[in-house]
């Protein structure tokens, strides 16, 4: 990529956003936001992707987000799916075990990923969108609100000249040192874990034994991630511990002796780079400032152990991109905005207590409770309830957004995202609901359809999901798996008002008129957007 996308648009520095920071949730930002037709720039101070893997995996509900921008298909050829998670003990014994089962997203329920790999394909998404600009070499240095919008001063980190910008919101995705925070004299408050860990990328030369095996190694002595990462790479870390020489220990010498302890020998593998680290745990005081917004790293930090750091700043923009569209277009009041923070930062927590725990039993070195560790967890390992809670990948707790924007007469599935099953349209194609829900407001029926006038009028259209072994009709489709009746069943609904993102705004039983949409949801003749894949 240039360092000035061939889409500049000389003389024009008007945009509808602002995206500070080109990583994953930045350019899944531009993606999300450019697939609306939004007009965008992009703003990030180095040249080039991060050659460092930092995140290594990730779930089916983020790359249902990237289906949205019509790249989850060619996302997966570069991604692990369908591999076991071992906790092993000092002698390498497996301890506990799961294989994550999936939760309905209509993706794999865990992929192992070359995050360098990943981020071309998502900046080369972003190339097919005239309406967005990417600066990179620019840094935003200053920041300054009025009614209307964000003026953003940008500095060339190549020639030192300046460059004025304006937005009318701007999205922060500058990562955890984010100087935009900092600007808007935001707290990031939390802690940072005393450890510090050498974090290994290897090419793998020659396999060995379950190297396609995620392996949280659980050794008092010195615990260790060993992590299968596509494209030929593999990933280590390791704790530095009290005593240790930290320049010392990101030596290729060091790290072919601590992997030796695993059977791996120096033909085995070729060590690209050895960075450190440390675990942080740390939130915004406040994810909007006005017409600004963080997201990601700058909203928050976790530790890594469930693969979630990443994953909470794409949830971030999915979250945030589609509500920025409706404003933007008239179709919601301002006031929407607010429900970003409302919805994610619950969530964040949810998960970041979640990766704690885990971590826990990692790097636990006391003896005497890693001994009971492992003469316990094992039997507990095999008993029913908890296999099936392994199973289930609950570590990892599912998006329930309890607050926010939605309806005040609350059922069991408001606040939830609803399942997304491959679904059989009148033209008889398979095609996964998310690409016949298109991006918009919608009804969504599960038996005969009742009358729902309050959202007619506004334009909002309908679909009624047949059970499998029906034969579809216009505004119709066939659940072919019957996973989201079985749901709607579940959750006690027929009739649900979706919103953009799939989350439901308000749901009624049997017979039963909705609640009315939302307070200031304009007329809509918006169609379908069905991204490609």
């Amino acid at each position: 990529m240039t360092e000035i996308s061939a889409k500049d648009r000389a003389g024009d520095s008007t945009y509808d956003v602002a995206v500070i920071g080109y990583g994953p949730t930045g350019v899944t930002a531009a993606n999300l936001l450019g697939g609306m037709g939004l007009r965008v720039v992009v703003l990030e101070r180095d040249a080039e992707i991060f050659s460092r893997a930092r995140a290594i995996s990730t779930d089916e509900e983020v790359v249902r987000i990237w289906q949205r921008t019509g790249l989850a298909e060619r996302l997966k050829r570069d991604m692990l799916a369908e591999r076991a998670l071992d906790f092993v003990d000092a002698r390498g014994r497996t301890f506990l075990s799961a294989h994550p089962a999936p939760r309905g997203h209509g993706h794999p329920p865990q992929m192992f990923l070359y995050q360098p790999a990943l981020e071309q394909v998502l900046r080369d998404g972003v190339d097919r969108y005239p309406n967005v600009e990417v600066l990179l070499r620019h840094e935003c240095l200053r920041l300054r609100q009025d009614g209307d919008g964000v003026e953003l001063t940008a500095l060339s980190t190549v020639d030192d000249s300046v460059r004025r910008l304006r937005a009318s919101y701007v999205i922060a995705a500058d990562g955890g040192s984010s100087l935009t925070r900092a600007q808007l004299n935001v707290g990031y408050e939390g802690r940072t874990y005393e450890d510090r860990w050498v974090v290994v990328d290897t090419e793998m030369l020659k396999p060995w034994p379950d190297h396609d095996r995620l392996r949280f190694r659980c050794d008092p002595t010195r615990p260790a991630v060993d992590c299968p990462t596509p494209l030929g790479h593999h990933r280590w870390e390791f704790p530095i511990l009290p005593g240790d020489d930290e320049k010392r220990l990101t030596t290729d010498d060091a790290i072919y002796a601590m992997v030796s302890r695993y059977g791996i020998g120096r033909d085995q593998i070729k060590i690209l780079r050895a960075t450190v680290y440390s675990h942080h745990v740390r939130f915004a005081a406040r994810f909007r400032v006005g017409r600004v917004f963080l997201a990601g790293d700058a909203a928050h930090a976790m530790p890594p152990w469930i693969g979630q750091g990443m994953a909470a700043g794409v949830r971030d923009v999915a979250n945030l991109s589609w509500k920025l569209d409706a404003v933007l277009r008239g179709e919601l009041p301002e006031s929407v905005l607010d429900s970003y923070e409302a919805e994610r930062k619950p969530h964040v927590k949810e998960v970041t207590k979640r990766a704690v725990f885990v971590g826990r039993i990692i790097t636990e070195r006391r003896r005497a409770i890693t001994g009971v560790r492992d003469a316990v967890l094992p039997v507990l390992n095999r008993a029913p309830g908890l296999t099936d809670w392994l199973q289930d990948s609950n570590w990892i707790p599912v998006a329930h957004y309890a607050g926010g924007l939605q309806d005040r007469a609350r059922t069991k599935a408001s606040g939830h995202q609803i399942p997304q099953p491959w679904v059989t349209g009148p033209d008889g194609n398979r095609v996964r609901l998310d690409d016949v829900l298109g991006g918009r407001w919608l009804l969504l029926h599960g038996a005969l359809p009742v009358p729902q006038p309050a959202w007619e009028r506004l334009g909002v259209p309908s679909l009624t999901v047949m059970p499998t072994g029906s034969r579809p009709a216009e505004g119709t489709v066939v659940d072919s798996d019957g996973v989201l009746l079985r749901w709607m069943k579940e959750h006690r609904v027929t009739t649900l008002a979706l919103r953009p993102d799939a989350y439901v705004y308000a749901a009624a039983p049997a017979g039963s008129q909705l609640p009315p949409p939302p307070t200031g949801l304009a007329p809509t003749s918006r169609p379908a957007t069905v991204s490609a894949q």
